[in-house]
């Protein structure tokens, strides 16, 4: 049997502007699934993270995201959450973690270095899993939601909401190729 695939994503503060560049980013919510390669979600996980940096989220973030200012004043930094991932990465026996795209792995790399704690998928490889829905499309990589309309799927929740978001890439996984063993087990890593 295949072993479930752990997907992660994430939403970090931002603005119109372009005045926070993407290594000053703070994750303001994670989105985590598992999920088998069909695309079944077996188990999932939503926080909210509250940023130290740049607390009072931006009108654009707020706009973009739906996350309510309250929901991150109340909400743990991201040493707590990560705690929380830790634990929820080792619920099941999968070997390898999947994101659309590099940014979420960077992201999680670079608030751990902010917080000066180990990275909470340390031992579990990335896959970028955008490229491997374009590589078995033979397209150039493409948006999340694109990718799903390509697949002939709807978009299922909020886009840019964390857990939707996780849920919504790991329905793309049939369509994606990634190679494993003749017992499912990922050959990459």
């Amino acid at each position: 049997m295949a072993k479930p695939i752990l997907i992660i994503d994430l939403e970090a503060t931002c603005c119109e502007l372009g005045t926070i560049p993407p290594e000053q980013m703070e994750v303001i919510e994670l989105g985590a699934v598992w999920a088998t390669p069909t695309g079944e979600v077996i188990d999932t996980l939503q926080r909210f993270v509250q940023p130290i940096e740049r607390p009072q989220l931006t009108f654009f973030c707020r706009s973009l995201t739906h996350i309510e200012q309250a929901s991150i004043d109340s909400a743990p930094h991201w040493p707590t959450v990560a705690a929380e991932l830790a634990e929820f990465a080792g619920r099941h026996s999968g070997q390898y973690y999947g994101s659309w795209g590099a940014y979420d792995r960077r992201q999680i790399e670079r608030e751990c270095a902010r917080h000066s704690i180990a990275d909470p998928l340390a031992g579990l490889p990335h896959v970028n899993l955008k490229a491997t829905f374009a590589k078995a499309r033979k397209i150039k990589q493409v948006g999340m939601v694109t990718a799903l309309q390509i697949a002939g799927l709807k978009l299922d929740g909020e886009h840019h909401r964390a857990l939707a978001d996780a849920r919504n890439i790991a329905r793309l996984l049939p369509w994606s190729t990634i190679p494993v063993n003749s017992v499912g087990e990922c050959l990459w890593g």
